[in-house]
């Protein structure tokens, strides 16, 4: 039996009925519950701008930087790499069961960030599902599984997944050994994860909001190219999103669920909504407001997933790029230049990725053994997520799709048990 078999084995068992069940279950429970929050998401932006909420907290990192290093660990490699295999494997009408995930993320995040700040004891540095596993169910046990979990997503998805697509995409670029690029992921992260979540916070302020402006008026100009085949592309997210057609209704029904399936793992793997990694970093916020921690996080799942995520699909389907090759979708635009392109992009988004999920790992590690200095865990972070270039591309995403859906099981039930605790935000719009 190969590697990749038995990791595939598992993965569809993690990822069977029962979780996406459960997934569905719990956003589609608070979104009733909390009266379609989402629906909010536009006027709590406006009052932010407009009347900024100020903290009473001299500790914690600023809004910003809290909000772009939290991106900065769903805005990976999802957005473009994920985008492409959803709709090799599950065809278009994956991406409208990745806007059924982000939908009901949105909602998700908000409980889990909701419940972050509620148990998150002053002057503590622990953040997320583990804080309110452990005060809130009176489970220790279960929180120490969870934060297992988390350690080892956080070497998968968050790290060598994202490094190996880094590798991926320099390759096209240019004639550089697979060691040397290895050696450089290896000290730029080490750099930065020495420094902690100010550091982490300091450059992904910096980065997020500059190459998302880019890849957005990338991602327009080259479906405003194709624009003549936007409708038919739409028409196709929705009609093979529920297509039964076929002789015996067999290959459709197959191709229903494979879309389902396809379409909200690669949407939770974008925008991570359920898994508990976007409380662990709103938990360094200065703003100790759940109401405010729980929107921002609504907002970044919306960005991620319904702007930055369609985008891509869009650019894909309108282009009839062969085989769904981004490159060859973003010629349209830069030329011969689009591998540039597209290694920047990705290099960009994945290490910003690579260096908020090292802030998750970090907590999980000291939540686990009680340590207080990270310097060993840094070292081994960056370690494995350098190696992780070298992998086969296949190996890494499959286990990175199994601790994705291991670390939701106790952080969703985490949420269901506490759900009478979580309350919807006020009107934005009376700040």
């Amino acid at each position: 039996m190969s590697l990749i078999f038995l990791l595939e084995h598992i993965n569809s068992y993690v990822w069977g009925a029962g979780l996406l069940f459960l997934l569905l279950f719990t956003g589609l429970f608070f979104t009733f519950r909390l009266k379609f929050i989402q629906f909010r998401l536009f006027s709590f932006i406006k009052s932010q701008i407009k009347n900024p909420v100020k903290s009473s907290s001299e500790s914690g990192m600023s809004q910003l930087k809290t909000v772009c290093a939290s991106l900065g660990t769903a805005m990976g490699t999802g957005n473009i790499i994920g985008v492409s295999s959803a709709l090799l494997a599950g065809g278009a009408g994956s991406i409208f069961w990745m806007w059924v995930s982000a939908f009901l993320g949105m909602v998700l995040v908000y409980g889990e960030n909701y419940l972050s700040i509620l148990f998150k004891e002053s002057n503590s540095s622990f953040s997320g599902p583990m804080c309110y596993i452990e005060k809130g169910l009176g489970s220790r046990k279960l929180a120490v599984l969870f934060s297992i979990f988390c350690l080892f997503a956080s070497f998968g998805m968050g790290g060598m997944v994202q490094s190996n697509s880094i590798r991926t995409a320099c390759s096209k670029c240019f004639n550089t050994s697979p060691f040397f690029i290895t050696f450089i992921i290896f000290i730029t992260v080490l750099a930065v994860t020495l420094g902690g979540m100010k550091r982490i916070g300091y450059v992904a302020q910096i980065i997020i909001p500059f190459i998302t402006a880019i890849y957005i008026i990338a991602s327009v100009s080259v479906i405003f190219i194709f624009r003549h085949n936007l409708i038919s592309a739409l028409d196709n997210i929705f009609s093979q999103a529920f297509s039964f057609k076929s002789a015996t209704g067999g290959i459709g029904g197959f191709t229903l669920s494979k879309a389902l399936s396809v379409g909200l793992r690669r949407g939770i793997f974008s925008n991570e909504a359920g898994l508990g990694s976007s409380p662990i970093m709103h938990g360094t916020s200065e703003n100790p407001s759940p109401y405010i921690q729980g929107m921002w996080s609504v907002f970044e799942v919306f960005l991620d997933t319904i702007v930055c995520c369609t985008l891509t699909a869009l650019v894909l389907l309108t282009s009839k790029a062969p085989d769904f090759n981004i490159n060859i979708a973003f010629s349209a635009v830069f030329g011969s230049c689009s591998d540039i392109f597209i290694f920047i992009s990705i290099s960009l988004f994945a290490f910003c990725t690579i260096i908020g999920w090292y802030y998750c790992g970090e907590t999980a590690f000291k939540y686990i053994t009680h340590r207080n200095s990270t310097k060993i865990y840094s070292l081994i972070f960056s370690s494995l997520t350098a190696v992780g270039a070298l992998f086969a591309l296949e190996a890494v995403w499959t286990l990175s799709d199994i601790f994705n859906g291991l670390m939701a099981f106790p952080n969703l039930l985490a949420l269901i048990l506490l759900s009478f605790k979580i309350t919807a935000p006020p009107k934005f719009n009376k700040h």
